[in-house]
Parts: structure tokens; sequence; C-alpha cells
């Protein structure tokens, strides 16, 4: 059995980084279309956004175009860790079950991306609050993304940390819905662009070290 292979790691938290990077904006305003509405939360109870464009311009205009970025750093923290432990952990258990790539099967491949994401969503989703907490109130409580971090478990305690959304009905579920959708194409191809490129560059670079 091979040793265990670093590069997947790293290569899938660089890809995750960039797309993440890429696509924040939109994340941003599908968290303020999510979030709008709550009838028991003054901060958030009016209705400001119709859209995904609308809140863009809307953030940008009023908030100032920083306001775009709000959450950022938890966001890039985020998917260094989920990203990383993703896809390192996906590629580490296929070869444990089967050393050949040409070996592998979909059952295989289906087991193993289940548990790489449930390994990798129950780390990273701490971040994932946090980045949640920050595009809502274009905050930085005391210390940024640390006193974020502090205030929520101050607050709420560590089942805070482990967001439960609460009930405004079935459909509040789907709010932020149309720019979600609109991210995850753009997200995937970034990421998968940025992984195969880094993969061809490693491979190149052995190439000319056996020359």
């Amino acid at each position: 059995m091979s040793a265990l292979n670093w590069k997947p790691f790293v290569y899938g938290g660089l890809a995750s980084i960039t797309a993440e990077c890429g696509t924040f904006p939109i994340d941003l305003t599908k968290t303020r279309l999510q979030i709008q509405g709550q009838k028991n939360d003054a901060n958030v109870k009016e209705i400001r956004y119709r859209g995904m464009l609308h809140a863009l311009v809307r953030i940008g205009r009023e908030e100032g175009l920083k306001a775009l970025c709000s959450g950022i750093a938890p966001a890039m923290s985020r998917q260094a860790s989920y990203g990383t432990i993703k896809i390192g952990v996906y590629q580490s258990l296929k070869r444990l079950f089967v050393e050949r790539p040409e070996d592998e099967t979909l059952l295989i491949n289906i087991v193993c991306g289940i548990l790489s994401g449930v390994i990798s969503s129950t780390i990273a989703n701490p971040t994932d609050v946090l980045k949640i907490r920050m595009q809502a109130q274009n905050s930085t409580l005391q210390g940024g993304m640390i006193g974020n971090f502090i205030h929520i478990y101050q607050q709420e305690g560590t089942r805070g940390l482990w967001k439960t959304w609460k009930n405004e009905g079935f459909f509040a579920l789907y709010k932020g819905f149309w720019p979600n959708w609109l991210r995850l194409g753009p997200w995937n191809i970034i990421f998968f662009v940025t992984y195969e490129q880094l993969k061809e560059l490693d491979k190149s670079r052995l190439h000319e070290t056996s020359r």
C-alpha cells in the first residue's frame, strides 16, 4: 500500500480558496437574501433586496464596495480546511480501497465521496457559521473573525457553532436559491481548472527533474 499522498490536500485547498475568492460577492447576496424578512429579528425584518443584482448594487452603494467582502476571512478559512480535507480524504480513501485508479468502481467513489464530505463538513462548519454571521451583519465585532467566534461561543455555547435554521415556513428554505445556484457553476469551474492546472504544473516539474 502506497504512502499517504499530501498533494491532493494541498491542491484541493488552494483550488477551493481560489474559487471562493472568485465567487464570494455572489455568496454574500445569497446570505443577505436568505436572512431578510425574519419576523423575529428587527435587524433583518425588512425586505431590502429584490434579487441578486439588486442586492449587489444596493450593498455596494449603501455600504461601500468593501462590504461585498464581509466575511471573506472565515470563508477562506473554511475553504482552507473544508477543501483541503474533502479532496485529500477523498483521494486517500480511494487509494485505501484500490491502489490503481483504473480499478475504482462507482460504489467506491460514492462511499469515499460521502465519507470525505461528512468529515470535512463536520470540521469546517464553525468557520461557515462565522462567514454567514459576518456577511449578514456587514460587521466585525470586537476583534474581527476571532471576535465573532468568541461572541457566538459566549452567547450561544458550543451548539451555536453548529447553526439551526429557524422555521419560517417551507419556502423560507429556498431563499437565496438563485444566487446560490448561479454561484455553483463558476465556483466549480474555477475550482477544477485550478486543481487540474496545479496537477499539470507538478507533472511538468517532475518531468523536468527526471530529465
